[in-house]
């Protein structure tokens, strides 16, 4: 059975088809040829050195912005985030029931939307090894953020009384093992060997996710007939 890849084509839409460096750009044109290199050889493709050859500047030029590639990466990391951010945005923005329960599932699905089209940002915001993610204001600022939205939503639905478990705390943590533990296997290609055909793994990615929001949520009494 043939492995359906992720594509790639989300990853670079901000710089694609962008021409070469520019003066004054040289941050941007850099953390752009990093996720290049990312995306054609891996993490471990990726240097400060390496990038700058792509953006056609000396090997000496990018350092005064990234001293390292641990820096590098970083910046890639937190592009990636914002644009995570803006699919949420788009995702509750299109969710048009104010039911937090849905709203939280368009976010889930959000999430998994953006992994299956920028599987190399995925890769490099989720290793805690390439990137430093407590040293990154904007990292840890907009994943609490994220953080803060969902329990906001959870609150409302514990106050609606719809939670079947009254630890929210615990219902997150569940939600992001289930969010990641699927983009992982999509990214990682573990689809078919759960007999998943590749036409059907965004389908049942989104079962599996719909399956998890119903369990959290209290049988709905039946209306009167």
């Amino acid at each position: 059975m043939s492995t359906v890849k992720p594509t790639r084509t989300g990853d670079r839409q901000a710089g694609e088809g962008s021409p070469a460096y520019h003066h004054g750009n040289l941050r941007e044109e850099l953390v752009e040829q990093a996720l290049k290199l990312a995306e054609e050889g891996g993490l471990l493709a990726v240097s400060v050195r390496a990038a700058a050859r792509l953006a056609g500047v000396s090997p000496a030029a990018p350092f005064r912005h990234f001293p390292d590639k641990m820096t590098l990466m970083t910046a890639v990391a937190e592009e990636a985030m914002r644009r995570f951010r803006a699919e949420i945005a788009l995702a509750l923005a299109q969710e048009v029931d104010d039911d937090p329960m849905l709203r939280i599932r368009a976010i889930g699905r959000a999430y998994l939307d953006w992994a299956r089209r920028n599987p190399t940002h995925f890769e490099i915001i989720s290793s805690r090894r390439s990137i430093d993610f407590d040293g990154s204001p904007s990292l840890g600022r907009e994943n609490a953020e994220i953080q803060a939205q969902i329990e906001a939503l959870l609150l409302e639905a514990a106050q609606r009384g719809l939670l079947r478990c009254n630890d929210r705390h615990l219902i997150q943590i569940a939600a992001r093992a289930l969010v990641y533990g699927l983009a992982r296997m999509l990214v990682d290609g573990h689809f078919p060997s759960w007999q998943v055909a590749d036409a059907d793994i965004e389908g049942t990615m989104a079962k599996v996710l719909d399956l998890f929001v119903d369990g959290l949520v209290k049988e709905r009494p039946r209306p009167e007939l």
